[in-house]
């Protein structure tokens, strides 16, 4: 039923009361044996941040930082996946190459020559993440050696939707423990957990 007229909620009076910030971080607070989907940023719930491949990259490092994240999806002019580009991909020495190749500035380099393309990457199925603990994502995501997961459901006769994506950054917030690069420190599950229980 769709509704045009609505009423203002009522308001409380802040005069006299002491206001404290609600916190966010202990109440999604999550352990290694959480579900993995608590730690999984559901783009049924969460608009995918996401950017035309044949925008520039300085627009799009400015419109990752808008949005304050580290992952932009890549769409084609019909809006299919095509790619992913993070914050690492602009300030690597990727864009340099491709400039000084093409004999362009940093600045004028594409978003689709710098981006990690969809053919080169691997994805989690949403039916596994659904059966998984937040520890087997971190696990996952140490074998790729990635700071970032794609999460697919099935959409029909070849073809996927991207339902989710999984975030070192964001599960190490969640857990409220800092965890080391991909390239760091725990080789195995095992040094995760013990450095997670210390």
């Amino acid at each position: 039923m769709h509704r045009d007229r609505f009423s203002p909620l009522p308001q409380a009076q802040l005069d006299g009361l002491r206001c404290d910030i609600a916190d966010v971080a202990a109440e999604r607070r999550v352990r290694l044996d959480s579900p993995a989907l608590d730690v999984m940023t559901d783009l049924r719930q969460i608009p995918a941040a996401s950017v035309d491949g044949a925008m520039n990259q300085d627009d799009a490092h400015r419109a990752m930082q808008a949005r304050g994240v580290r992952l932009l999806l890549v769409t084609d002019a019909s809006r299919g996946v095509v790619g992913l580009v993070t914050a690492a991909d602009f300030l690597g020495e990727r864009p340099m190459r491709v400039a000084q190749e093409r004999g362009l500035r940093v600045g004028e380099v594409g978003v689709s020559q710098v981006m990690t393309p969809l053919s080169a990457m691997e994805a989690v199925r949403l039916e596994d993440v659904l059966r998984a603990e937040v520890g087997h994502v971190i696990a996952t995501l140490r074998r790729s050696g990635r700071q970032h997961a794609l999460v697919i459901e099935a959409a029909g006769a070849g073809r996927a939707r991207i339902r989710g994506i999984f975030s070192m950054t964001q599960i190490a917030r969640q857990l409220g423990e800092p965890l080391p690069a991909a390239t760091e420190i725990a080789r195995n599950f095992a040094e995760i957990e013990a450095a997670l229980a210390a």
